[in-house]
């Protein structure tokens, strides 16, 4: 399978990258995240930004509510299992519940593990994967914390009687429909693609479309695609990310939250009103993405306990606080 790619590399995400965070030690900035950032309204128009928000980016992982969706779409009827759709949603750590949920989605299919085609990786969870090497266990697909997206997108393919082999080609009909559902939540026409990391087709998006998307979905009525993955989302936070992860922290403490975590530096977020928020860190590095997401949801008037859990990192000298890892927003942002 070949993927179209760029000749030339496109250096706008660079060029027009500003600060989006600072790690100050003592009296100093000592480093500082460039990046994107982007809020927009329930009708998906953009309320402020920084950067580019109209910068073509890799979603990574924050793309998979979007790819639930899709999967609901072509006929994966999970309305009584939502914890099932929350793991087709998931960047798991590979606890327990975790890879059970998993099981029981190839289970609804009539496959088991070896139908899985991700590529194999040990839990992401650290304690779960010291635990799982101990065990003389090694990477496995099943472990790999893409496993429940890769499990639902077999059950979708079952369900509609599709090649279950071939589920990851661009052009399979589960694909397809991932394509079509993305350009029509996001609002944008497809305009690169390529492989992620666990295999599956990875899509590009602008910041703005992917947190237009955030806030369809949020807003969706029940029953519906999408306000079928909301809902699972909200009622399973636990299963999307895992213990002491920051999005199920977020989604957990903040109510009517739908937020997903991405590599590189990514991450969406919508409020049940439609407010999103959508940001790309450019060195790609997660520490900055839950504190400059924290900072937005206060700009938007949200208080709660989670916020301070995620988003106030403190910097340590000698085992004492001596600075903070803090978002750099303007004053008149979202004021």
């Amino acid at each position: 399978m070949r993927f179209p790619a760029p000749r030339v590399p496109d250096l706008r995400l660079a060029a027009t990258a500003q600060p989006l965070a600072a790690l100050v030690r003592g009296p100093l900035v000592e480093s500082v995240h460039l990046g994107h950032l982007v809020v927009t309204g329930p009708g998906g128009e953009v309320l402020a930004s920084r950067g580019d928000p109209s910068a073509l980016l890799w979603p990574r992982s924050a793309l998979k509510p979007l790819q639930a969706v899709a999967l609901v779409q072509a006929g994966l009827d999970l309305s009584g299992d939502l914890d099932l759709l929350a793991l087709a949603a998931a960047s798991h750590s590979g606890e327990p519940a975790h890879l059970e949920g998993v099981r029981r989605l190839l289970a609804r299919a009539g496959l088991d593990e070896a139908a899985l085609r991700n590529t194999p990786d040990l839990p992401l969870d650290p304690d779960v994967a010291a635990a799982w090497r101990a065990q003389g266990r090694g990477p496995s697909s099943l472990a790999q914390n893409c496993s429940g997206k890769h499990a639902a997108m077999l059950a979708a393919s079952a369900a509609a009687d599709w090649d279950p082999a071939s589920y990851l080609d661009l052009g399979h009909p589960v694909q397809r429909q991932v394509r079509a559902t993305v350009a029509e939540l996001t609002g944008e026409r497809e305009r690169a693609t390529t492989v992620d990391g666990c295999g599956t087709p990875l899509l590009a998006t602008s910041l703005t479309g992917l947190a237009r998307a955030y806030g369809r979905i949020a807003t969706a009525p029940a029953g519906t695609a999408p306000g079928q993955v909301a809902a699972a989302v909200r009622a399973h936070p636990h299963l999307l990310g895992g213990t002491g992860r920051d999005v199920t922290a977020l989604v957990a403490g903040v109510p009517g939250l739908v937020a997903k975590d991405g590599a590189e530096g990514v991450c969406a977020a919508a409020l049940d009103d439609g407010r999103a928020v959508a940001l790309k860190v450019l060195d790609g590095s997660a520490r900055a993405r839950p504190v400059v997401l924290a900072a937005v949801l206060r700009r938007l008037g949200v208080a709660a306990p989670a916020l301070d859990e995620v988003g106030d990192v403190r910097v340590l000298g000698h085992g004492r606080p001596v600075g903070a890892l803090t978002a750099v927003l303007p004053p008149d942002l979202l004021a």
